[in-house]
């Protein structure tokens, strides 16, 4: 590690909340603000102690929210949540809100990440744990067949391009007009499914050809499809207005744009290179690289991510489809509910209106791998969740824990309105193929009498609970920080992953 990062300047300014002080880095515009157990502390010190120069990738994630807070247009603070880890420019975890009466202020793809609009949602089932207890093995099996998994998984074909036109610009809402859902799915989701902005003309023939088989599908990595009981309730009177209870069955779906998001991302980080090389140069790290959100390009890349975004939206949609066909074929029940609780993105980039300093003001707010957690009474969130809080959902990893939480005031103060998005890796996906065994995973699972289909070994091998960050550590900081709170655990009965 170079001697010109001192960590002792890195100071706890309040419970697990420690504060990155303007100097740190060069050019800092505001602190950096990172929540943290004294664990997990240790751990994001350790990364920066371990760190080489020389090293081409791994930035640590200390440094990248200390680098994002150089950016022009930056407010209050640069954010990470407590599943913080290294990401490419931002960290996964990071939060940054960039004030749009600035014109300087920014809009980065780093800081919205390749899988535009990577989200969860959650569908919550009339079923107990006793209904279905015979039918797991089943039920995992014809969720694998109908919904593809892994980066050369089988195509859906389904769509023609002019379908594909309309799923960018409308979202979730073309899956329901076409009868892959109802009403209540898109009054339940984020947005309603359908990010405003979008236009058609900035997305690329080739960028359309690379997603247009991809509809209904998970893709790789940790995106899944997940079977869950609920274990625990902590707040009875919330759960109620959730229509949650113990022992009832929910489905968590986790996926996001797939290759349109990726080529999206891709085009227009190269754009902003050539753009821009000599501010670039001026970065502390290229992988920062931006333009102003008033600019033709910055607008542009709002626009086109809003397309990806709604991609996503339709595709979790569409796999909500196949989930409900599988499970009525399964129980053959007459009676079957499977219902949308609420779907949420964690990697977008969003224009919201907040208050700093006592003024109200429109910012973009930057979130890769968190988790909007907005409070009660926003009138972003659908009216019979607007007396507690937006829904907020938290998938752990593989065999381990997922929670419901409740979005808080104490969010919108201190976060923008934002939250931790699952449990955060601690080691790579290169270094857990070459320490983890498959045998020991599936025995893990097993044990856990979890049920579960992949792709490929490869994914159980990169996504084994060893590589992430303890679930229940990360959201008893979210919840000692106020930023958000708990209402529900859930832990897995069959799990199909990407």
């Amino acid at each position: 590690m170079s001697q010109k990062y001192d960590l002792s300047l890195i100071k706890e300014v309040a419970p697990n909340t420690y504060e990155i002080p303007i100097g740190f880095v060069p050019n800092m515009k505001v602190p950096g603000r990172f929540f943290a157990s004294p664990e997990i502390f240790q751990l994001a010190i350790k990364e920066v102690e371990e760190w080489n120069e020389n090293q081409k990738s791994g930035l640590p994630s200390i440094l990248q929210v200390a680098h994002v807070s150089t950016l022009p247009g930056i407010a209050k603070y640069s954010l990470a949540m407590p599943d913080m880890h290294s990401g490419y420019g931002f960290s996964i975890g990071g939060v940054a809100a960039f004030d749009l009466s600035d014109l300087e202020s920014i809009v980065s793809p780093g800081g919205v990440g390749y899988d535009i609009n990577c989200g969860v949602r959650c569908l919550v089932t009339n079923l107990s744990y006793t209904d279905i207890e015979p039918k797991i093995d089943e039920l995992v099996d014809e969720i694998y067949k109908n919904v593809p998994c892994g980066v050369c998984g089988k195509k859906q074909d389904f769509i023609k391009m002019s379908d594909l036109n309309h799923i960018l610009v409308k979202g979730a809402k073309w899956a329901v007009e076409n009868f892959y859902g109802v009403q209540e799915d898109l009054d339940n989701c984020e947005e309603n499914g359908c990010m405003p902005g979008a236009d058609l003309k900035l997305i690329s023939q080739k960028v359309k050809g690379s997603g247009i088989n991809q509809l209904g599908t998970l893709g790789s990595g940790n995106h899944y499809v997940e079977i869950q009981r609920i274990q625990e309730i902590y707040d009875e009177s919330a759960a109620q207005i959730l229509n949650l209870k113990k022992d009832q069955i929910v489905i968590m779906i986790h996926c996001g744009s797939r290759n349109i998001g990726k080529r999206l991302a891709t085009e227009y980080i190269n754009q902003m290179i050539e753009e821009n090389p000599d501010e670039v140069a001026k970065l502390p790290d290229s992988q920062l690289v931006s333009s102003a959100a008033s600019s033709k390009t910055g607008a542009a890349y709002i626009s086109a991510m809003a397309c990806a975004a709604n991609f996503a939206w339709c595709n979790r949609q569409i796999i909500t489809h196949f989930v409900r066909e599988s499970f009525k074929k399964v129980l053959g029940r007459n009676d079957l509910k499977v219902d949308l609780l609420y779907d949420v993105a964690h990697n977008i980039a969003k224009i919201e209106k907040h208050i700093v300093d006592g003024v109200e003001k429109e910012f973009i707010v930057h979130r890769k791998g968190a988790t909007r957690s907005f409070g009660p009474n926003r009138p972003e969130i659908p009216s019979k969740y607007r007396p507690i809080g937006q829904p907020v959902l938290i998938g752990g990893s593989m065999g381990t824990a997922s929670y419901i939480l409740l979005g808080t005031d104490g969010a919108m103060e201190k976060t923008f309105g934002s939250t931790c998005h699952g449990a955060g890796r601690t080691l790579s996906r290169s270094k857990a193929s070459r320490d983890i065994t498959e045998e020991h995973v599936k025995e893990e699972l097993e044990e856990k009498g979890v049920k579960y289909r992949a792709a490929g070994n490869k994914t159980l091998l990169e996504e084994a609970p060893e590589v992430y960050k303890d679930i229940d550590e990360v959201i008893d900081i979210c919840e000692t920080t106020g930023i958000s709170k708990k209402v529900a655990r859930t832990v897995p009965l069959g799990v199909i992953k990407g």
